[in-house]
């Protein structure tokens, strides 16, 4: 019943992703899970913290990442918060608790000559799937939207006569993205191709599968993967990198953060500025090389 709650609470008022609310709803179910077959603990919802913390010893025991980890404790604190909020616990046990250390990932971009090889020099299909995957690949560099993004962007939010696109980001934010001429003349393309397609009940999603149904996230991961794979020998190469890649050639070429900031769709400064390692890595390159002692 309270998981029940805390599901429309999460999807509701929280307006998390289907994807997200599913992930807090398993991680807490598995809590439960470990409650009663290693402790007998039928009732999770008034727990103590040692109860919790040998949970998160025994994920630790069994080889669960430091950061998959702080997800699940993140998730159940989630929980008995909102436990607390409609009146069922009177603490949160994991108000004090702290997250485990975790090693900083370094997402490495794509550079300029790889991005220019992929859009100038790869040979797509003279096919609808070959112009969708090149626009594709096209407006997710060009935009930096998220994966989820363009798959559920809309006929509707597309303004080719003045170069905006909507999309309806994470917590159903909406945001206007400037195109570059040369992605609105694909788009024109592709939507011409696109109306050749059977009418579906997915008609209103702008891209589509050659069934008229729209995208899904394993064949845009899939899309990405295999282009990326002809000019980069890096080993990630996934939808998120190339949003990554998007934010860091703006950086590197002296975009403010704060536009940076709005055009990628976050809520804060702080989500912006993982970009700027590299951004910071270039500029040391340019000093170097430009300053009269750089050589010594």
């Amino acid at each position: 019943m309270e998981l029940k709650a805390f599901s429309n609470y999460l999807a509701l008022e929280k307006k998390y992703s289907a994807h997200t609310v599913k992930a807090y709803i398993k991680d807490v179910e598995e809590f439960s899970i470990f409650c009663k077959n290693e402790l007998d603990e039928q009732n999770i919802n008034t727990v103590s913290y040692p109860v919790i913390r040998s949970w998160v010893v025994c994920l630790v025991e069994n080889g669960v990442s430091n950061r998959s980890i702080n997800r699940k404790t993140a998730s159940l604190k989630a929980y008995y918060k909102f436990l607390q909020g409609v009146g069922l616990n009177d603490s949160n046990p994991l108000l004090k608790h702290r997250a485990l250390k975790t090693s900083k990932k370094v997402q490495i971009p794509f550079s300029e000559s790889e991005m220019d090889s992929l859009l100038s020099n790869i040979q797509y299909p003279d096919t609808f799937e070959g112009t969708r995957d090149r626009l594709m690949i096209q407006l997710m560099y060009e935009t930096g939207m998220r994966r989820a993004e363009l798959i559920h962007m809309k006929l509707s939010g597309v303004d080719l006569n003045n170069g905006l696109v909507k999309v309806l980001g994470k917590r159903n934010k909406e945001r206007i993205i400037p195109l570059l001429p040369d992605t609105c003349e694909l788009m024109r393309v592709y939507l011409d191709q696109r109306r050749q397609m059977p009418e579906t009940e997915d008609s209103n999603y702008v891209m589509v599968l050659k069934s008229g149904y729209k995208l899904y996230e394993t064949l845009v991961y899939r899309t990405i993967n295999r282009y990326l794979s002809k000019v980069s020998l890096k080993v990630k190469k996934s939808p998120h990198i190339l949003r990554h890649t998007f934010a860091t050639h703006l950086l590197n070429k002296g975009a403010d953060m704060n536009s940076v900031k709005e055009l990628l769709g976050h809520s804060s400064l702080a989500s912006t500025q993982v970009y700027t390692h590299n951004s910071i890595a270039e500029l040391k390159k340019v000093h170097a090389k430009a300053h009269p002692r750089g050589k010594k």
